[in-house]
């Protein structure tokens, strides 16, 4: 399969085109009406080239249906002793910024540049991204964040600076996006932490179907909590 090359006109080619990796095109920009059509089918930017955005849509790609998700007894019994408050929407700029902070000081690459955070705190400003914070003694010990459209969520990235952290603000997602008859959450690619949760491959063909079906309900925008 070809790379296709984006310019500034706000389109895509189908993802079905996608190469065998998931790479679908290259270049164009972050604004948000790129954002939310890409997110509307399917495809996601993921790092960069050459000061050029990449853009994918995987097959098979991870997702996690909200009913579900796999809670170990250890975490549940750190969720029921309160050890952290759990709050959405409360710190959007500070999880990104601490997502790619965390990932660099831990000699990770990341996707997570300026450009990017600037984006997606403009998704967050218009209501369409989110993000989920874990307090513990009044800081910020881990959260994630993502982008919502319909009754799909897609997650981007999450950090931890205190243990189980992000575990705990994860489950508090799901538990939330399930009182919200959301259909499935994003994950995008595997990652074997996600899969201990309940998160399972589905072929992309599959996906997309799904994802049209999730786009029909209205898209709850704004703070959500």
């Amino acid at each position: 399969m070809s790379i296709f090359l984006l310019n500034d006109k706000i389109v895509f080619p189908s993802p079905q085109l996608a190469r065998n990796d998931g790479l679908l095109a290259i270049g164009g920009d972050l604004s948000q009406k790129r954002l939310l059509l890409a997110y509307s089918m399917g495809i996601f930017p993921w790092f960069s080239y050459e000061n050029h955005i990449l853009w994918w849509s995987p097959d098979p790609r991870l997702v996690l249906y909200p009913y579900e998700i796999k809670v170990s007894k250890s975490l549940k019994k750190i969720i029921k002793n309160k050890k952290f408050t759990v709050t959405i929407d409360q710190a959007f700029d500070r999880v990104i910024n601490y997502c790619a902070k965390i990932r660099l000081q831990n000699n990770e690459e990341t996707w997570i540049d300026e450009d990017m955070i600037k984006a997606y705190c403009g998704l967050h400003e218009s209501g369409f991204a989110h993000s989920v914070e874990a307090w513990h003694e009044g800081e910020l010990a881990g959260g994630l964040y993502g982008v919502s459209l319909g009754k799909f969520f897609s997650g981007e990235s999450m950090f931890t600076r205190v243990n189980n952290a992000s575990k705990v603000a994860l489950v508090f997602l799901v538990e939330y996006l399930r009182e919200l008859s959301f259909d499935m959450i994003d994950c995008q690619v595997f990652t074997e932490h996600l899969v201990n949760f309940g998160a399972r491959e589905i072929l992309r063909k599959d996906f997309l179907k799904q994802l049209e079906k999730s786009l029909e309900a209205p898209t709850q925008k704004g703070c959500w909590i």
